[in-house]
């Protein structure tokens, strides 16, 4: 048995809770409010209920809930839902050293087993940390490595479904050799291929995850074995996704040093990569003479542009318009703003917006810093502006504040519930960790 797969197993299980610096716990109850606000507006979206359908058509035994639905539906039904919810405006967390987006996978399945076996909101939060840890050092480990051609692989499913099992393990009580087990059956469900962005399989992919891990943990549980070597085998996870590294890495200074401080929470609804853009037009806007009509070209630059992000100028639909920079860049130069009301199909189809999209190009700067923006513009006129964002909103080097992240979930979750309930679930998530049961909150979350 490897001693990466037995020393992270430990950590998951036996970290005491109390442990758990207090700032992380507190990063912790952004995040997770973060998420919440995120999957509830989700949930006004007409695609969750043809998951809701198929659920509807199989059955299951109705242990744990789809937030802004009350659907009560099977634990890994549940945990699939939740976290196709929680991706689908691409508005959720990232992490900077790997670029996964680990509330969506960790917290649904943390809530769907937590719900089950009706655990405290402290250490529903304990677990999601936890699980944070294992997605994010695994994943930052495949990243800056990568095989070729293993970067095509959603990086948010590849790693999220460990930090998803990791919590349901923690959750359960697993032994240290069902862990072991565990993170093996999660990491031979790794899947989803980044070509799919921009649809509704991306939001899939973070849901697949949730449940994949739920069902790995619950599988573990009853003594299903697997492999004890997914992370030092040279056939395991690391080792198809990875090469010239060192897998110790992943265990360095396990409970000294925290990830989810290495983790951000969004301001604007789109993917990771614009947000920079949407801070520098947005400043931009403000200036003398600036506005659509004024702009003759754009030029969008940062250090590397993300693949499925610049491939197509003009998107087809409100989903696919996410993944886009010039479309992002228009609108949030057009709207004022890049909220989930800019990424429908009536704003891509706007020929306002289109004519804006067309006088807009993106380049690579390799000299730039990671994270870097700049948009340089050209008025009509002649006039040059530019603007720099090293580091976006949202970011951890430039992060939302404590009123940001409440602002954020009173308006996405008011898309969902009455006003007065979503003051009691803003009350009931700055104070999770007192709560005795996740039972009390999850009522809370539904219409």
């Amino acid at each position: 048995m490897g001693a990466t797969e037995t020393n992270l197993a430990g950590f998951v299980l036996d970290y005491p809770t109390e442990g758990i610096p207090q700032d992380i716990m507190h990063l912790a109850k952004r995040g997770f409010m973060n998420y919440c606000s995120v999957a509830l507006y989700a949930s006004t979206n007409p695609a969750i209920d043809i998951l809701l359908d198929v659920f509807r058509v199989e059955g299951g035994s109705p242990v744990a809930t789809v937030l802004g639905k009350g659907f009560r539906t099977s634990a890994q039904n549940a945990a699939l839902a939740n976290g196709f919810l929680g991706h689908y405006e691409d508005y959720d967390d990232t992490h900077n050293g790997s670029g996964i987006h680990p509330a969506s996978p960790i917290v649904p399945a943390a809530l769907a087993l937590g719900e089950q076996v009706q655990v405290s909101g402290r250490d529903l939060l304990a677990a999601y940390a936890i699980g944070v840890e294992v997605a994010c050092r695994v994943g930052t480990l495949i990243a800056h490595n990568f095989r070729d051609g293993a970067e095509n692989w959603h990086i948010t499913n590849t790693c999220g479904v460990l930090g998803a099992v990791a919590a349901g393990g923690r959750l359960l009580g697993l032994t240290r050799d069902q862990m072991v087990y565990a993170f093996a059956i999660a990491g031979t469900q790794a899947m989803g291929v980044r070509e799919v962005f921009g649809s509704m399989c991306k939001p899939f992919h973070a849901g697949k995850a949730a449940q994949n891990g739920t069902l790995a943990a619950m599988l573990a549980a009853r003594g299903f074995t697997a492999t004890d070597g997914i992370f030092e085998g040279p056939r395991g996870l690391v080792g198809t996704m990875a090469r010239g590294h060192d897998v110790a890495q992943i265990t360095q200074d396990l409970g000294a040093h925290w990830e989810l401080s290495n983790a951000g929470l969004k301001f604007h609804a789109s993917p990771a990569a614009t947000q920079g853009f949407v801070d520098a037009i947005l400043a931009l806007r403000t200036r003398p003479g600036v506005s659509p009509e004024t702009v003759k070209h754009i030029q969008g630059t940062t250090r590397q542009l993300a693949p499925a992000v610049v491939r197509r100028r003009h998107p087809r639909t409100g989903l696919e318009s996410k993944f886009c920079y010039y479309h992002v860049i228009a609108v949030a130069l057009t709207d004022g703003c890049a909220f989930p009301a800019q990424f429908v199909d009536a704003r891509v189809n706007d020929p306002a917006i289109e004519s804006l999209r067309n006088r807009i190009d993106m380049s690579e700067d390799a000299s730039f810093p990671r994270g870097m923006c700049v948009i340089t513009m050209e008025l009509m006129d002649g006039t040059i502006l530019t603007e720099r964002v090293p580091h976006a909103t949202g970011r951890p080097e430039n992060p939302l504040t404590d009123a940001q992240v409440q602002e954020k979930f009173t308006a996405l979750a008011a898309a969902v519930l009455p006003p007065e309930r979503v003051e009691r679930a803003r009350r009931a998530l700055w104070e999770v960790d007192q709560l005795s049961s996740v039972t009390e909150l999850v009522p809370l979350m539904s219409a």
